[in-house]
Parts: C-alpha cells; sequence; structure tokens
C-alpha cells in the first residue's frame, strides 16, 4: 500500500513537473512558429498520439462503449471546447510574455474547483475552503479596483476553462485519455480546416522538405499527452488529496520561469494580489492534510 502510495506521488509529482517546467521551455521555444499555428498542431497531434495510446493500451472496447451514450457526447463536446480555450489561451500566454499570469490561473484553479463543486454538487465547504474562495475574491477584486489593466484575464480564463472543464468531465465517468481523445476528435475538423488555410497561404512551419521542424511541431501532442497520463496514474495510485497539493509543482515552476528566466514584468500590485493568492493555497494545502 505504501510503496503503491509513493509511486502515486512521484508520478504526479513528475507530471505536475513536466507541465510547468518542461512544457513551458518546450512551448515556448517553439512560438516562434506563431501561436495560432502553434495551437492548431498542439490539436492535431494530441488527437494523433492519442489515437496512437488508444491502440498502444487496446482501449478502442472502451472509446466505443462511451460514444454509444448521447449523454456522454453532449458532455464531451462542451468539455473539447473548454479543453480548447485552455489550450489556446495557455499557449497566448506563454507567446505573449504573460506566463506569470497564467501560473495566476493554475494556483486558484483547485479553490475554484472548490467553488464549483460547492455550487453544482451541493459539495461542503468548511471555513478553511470558505476563507480560501474569499481570499481568492479578494485578489481579483483588489486588482479590479487598484488597475483594471493589470487583471491577470489569461490566468483567470485559464483557471476558469480548466474549472469548468473539470466540472463537466465530473459529470460523467469515463476514462481520462479516451474522454480526451474524443474531446480532440471533436477539435480536429476546426483544427484541419485551420491547417489548410495556414498552407494554403504560404505560412504552415509544418513541411516535408524540413523533417527536423516536423519532428519538433509534432512534439506537441506527447508534451500534451504524456505529463497527463503520469499526473492522471499518479491520482489513481494516491488519490485526489495528496495529487491535489502535489498539483501546486505546476504554477510555481511556471512563475519561477517567467520571472526568473524570462525575465516577465511584475509589477507591486500584482505581487500583493499573489500574496493573497498564495495565502489562500497555503489554507487549502493545510485543510487538504488535515482531511486526507
Amino acid at each position: 500500500m505504501n510503496k503503491e502510495f509513493n509511486k502515486g506521488l512521484f508520478l504526479a509529482g513528475f507530471g505536475s513537473f513536466w507541465w510547468g517546467f518542461f512544457g513551458v521551455l518546450y512551448f515556448k521555444y517553439i512560438t516562434f512558429i506563431g501561436h495560432i499555428e502553434l495551437v492548431v498542431h498542439r490539436c492535431l497531434w494530441t488527437t494523433f498520439t492519442l489515437i496512437l495510446t488508444t491502440f498502444f493500451f487496446s482501449k478502442w472496447n472502451i472509446f466505443f462503449t462511451i460514444i454509444k451514450s448521447k449523454k456522454n457526447l453532449l458532455y464531451l463536446f462542451l468539455s473539447g471546447f473548454l479543453i480548447f480555450i485552455n489550450w489556446a489561451i495557455w499557449i497566448y500566454a506563454i507567446a505573449t510574455n504573460r506566463i506569470i499570469d497564467a501560473s495566476f490561473g493554475y494556483f486558484m484553479m483547485p479553490i475554484l474547483s472548490v467553488m464549483l463543486g460547492y455550487i453544482f454538487f451541493k459539495e461542503e465547504l468548511n471555513k478553511k475552503r470558505i476563507l480560501s474562495i474569499i481570499l481568492v475574491v479578494i485578489s481579483i477584486l483588489y486588482l479590479l479596483l487598484i488597475s483594471f489593466k493589470s487583471l491577470p484575464w489569461v490566468g483567470i480564463i485559464v483557471a476558469l476553462s480548466w474549472g469548468f472543464y473539470n466540472l463537466v468531465r465530473k459529470k460523467i465517468n469515463v476514462d481520462t485519455d479516451v474522454g480526451l481523445l474524443i474531446e480532440s476528435l471533436y477539435i480536429l475538423p476546426f483544427a484541419l480546416i485551420a491547417f489548410y488555410i495556414i498552407a494554403e497561404n504560404g505560412y504552415n512551419d509544418f513541411q516535408i522538405s524540413n523533417p527536423p521542424m516536423m519532428l519538433l511541431i509534432f512534439l506537441a501532442g506527447p508534451m500534451t499527452v504524456i505529463p497527463l497520463f503520469l499526473y492522471v496514474r499518479g491520482v489513481e495510485l494516491c488519490g485526489l488529496g495528496a495529487t491535489g497539493m502535489i498539483f501546486y509543482i505546476t504554477p510555481t515552476l511556471q512563475f519561477i520561469l517567467g520571472y526568473f528566466y524570462y525575465d516577465e514584468p511584475f509589477s507591486m500590485e500584482k505581487l500583493v494580489s499573489f500574496i493573497f493568492i498564495w495565502i489562500a493555497v497555503i489554507i487549502y494545502l493545510k485543510d487538504l492534510h488535515e482531511t486526507n
């Protein structure tokens, strides 16, 4: 039991580290192709990678079972739209030097999920979680009152899209990776049309004449899927409580890279706002530790 738990912690930790470190470095590096083309390729090659993994893990029977349900298809269409928004806005943040703002969203996302769970699933809230939610609201209101321009809209959209994505996926009980494949298949026709338009206008960097570039761009798929598999497997082995704490590796690394490595601006107003968020996170993590 202890061995499995430790393995789960390692896998969830590595998945979170991958998202926060390798993911940022890779997608930041490849933004020279343009964030629109990068979003398109992320959608295309994530779908392709998930098709391969579904074959490899022999999950097509699960796939066909899921798509037999109209309810599943409807919810996965909605969650597919939300995950597309999350991917697109995150890549936009990476490309436009807003990594710190994106990290703001991932810091507040688990606390937002607690609030959504209360609203939509009537999940219980204790005093510490209520306080965490209040501090997140204060953080946002503070920036609104001090300077509308300082509000990290990118981070808020990242948090809302991911929070509501998890909410929708909680409505149905489907395998994470197979569900993501179906979501990706919904996005695929639009990605193919966008890819065609980009190629027709001569803006496509994914060309047969440049195999190294093709491979570099193709990695957008595995770079999306691998940390997902690691983190989900970690959740399966040691539960949501422990992995919920470990997840904060991701926004912490994003913040560190944004501030120290990419030299993104960080105003005093945002620092005060982040302090509110960090206090909320500490209270939330302490509550997770006490209840698990």
